[in-house]
């Protein structure tokens, strides 16, 4: 396959995680594909990890069946997967299993021919350090999707799987604490798009005495590990005030949503489907803003109707 091409440089596209409230934003990847515009720079952390080298594929289906539960992924979450003794979320079969069974394949050959950058994070529980993979780490399909899972392990959710023999957590433990556009400023990025999972002037709240428990409780004798769950409440705050600063300085367009139907936890698959149906309505009306943000005017831009912007894998849906 040739090298695709794209057509935004100077700005990144920024994936808030957030569980399966992603399937509500994960909608904004697809629309961006459908109008043929492709960035040059994504990144992202737990579910906005999955989200990134969706995009990044170019698969429209994938990207909106990675939060779907219809289908034989229900046996994999919730309360049928943690009877069977696989948590809450089945990370064995929602990532490597999904990919090598057929269940939801990853295009990897058009992952491969996108040049663009990619940059995901996760927590290491033994040291406390922040983890960033990028494309040079991504060797494989299978290395991939265990870097993205690794990103995306909720302690007392998931099994978290070592890699290169350490254990990592959700990336939203480390810096950041959830907001990944520190990723991309400290790759060099001063404009970004900001895909937010949580309606503006959410804030978190300091845990209570029962949360201050169930952290010790998962942590257990991880002294890092029970630090980031404790301290992580004023960080995300600290970093949304972040985020509020460029949006005000004009650096960032920050998408939240109009409403946010689903919980992280959510697994009822009408809820998420109607959750990225409803996303997708937003994102859609978002369009004129998104293109005078990146391209100059309203209807500045590549369009699905041009035959001669994007890579010809636009479709029309």
């Amino acid at each position: 396959m040739e090298t695709l091409e794209n057509n935004v440089f100077d700005c990144a596209l920024v994936f808030e995680g957030g569980g399966y409230r992603v399937s509500y934003t994960s909608a904004l990847a697809n629309v961006l594909l459908e109008q043929g515009i492709y960035f040059e720079y994504v990144c992202g952390l737990s579910a906005g990890a999955s989200t990134s080298i969706n995009y990044l594929s170019r698969d429209r289906e994938r990207v909106r069946r990675s939060f779907m539960t219809d289908g034989p992924m229900r046996e994999h979450v919730g309360l049928r997967s943690l009877v069977r003794g696989h948590g809450y979320f089945d990370a064995d079969a929602l990532y490597g299993g999904a990919i090598q069974d057929g269940t939801l394949p990853f295009d990897w050959e058009t992952f491969q021919a996108n040049p663009a950058r990619v940059r995901i994070q996760a927590f290491e529980r033994d040291t406390g350090r922040t983890v960033r993979f990028g494309r040079e780490d991504m060797t494989d399909p299978t290395r991939m999707v265990n870097l993205v899972r690794a990103s995306s392990t909720l302690p007392g959710m998931m099994e978290p799987l070592p890699v290169d023999g350490k254990t990592l957590y959700d990336g939203g433990l480390g810096t950041g604490a959830g907001i990944p556009a520190c990723m991309a400023e400290d790759d060099g990025f001063e404009r970004f798009v900001f895909v937010a999972t949580r309606p503006r002037g959410y804030r978190k709240k300091e845990p209570s005495a029962r949360d201050r428990q169930v952290y010790k409780h998962l942590a257990k004798d991880y002294p890092y590990l029970r630090n980031a769950l404790l301290t992580r409440w004023e960080r995300y705050n600290a970093a949304a005030e972040h985020v509020e600063e460029l949006e005000r300085a004009g650096k960032a367009l920050v998408l939240y949503p109009d409403e946010m139907p689903v919980e992280n936890n959510t697994v009822n698959p009408r809820r998420l489907a109607a959750a990225h149906e409803m996303g997708r309505a937003q994102y859609l009306r978002e369009l004129p803003r998104l293109r005078e943000f990146l391209f100059g005017a309203a209807d500045a831009g590549p369009r699905p109707d041009d035959p001669d912007e994007g890579t010809g894998y636009i479709t029309l849906g």
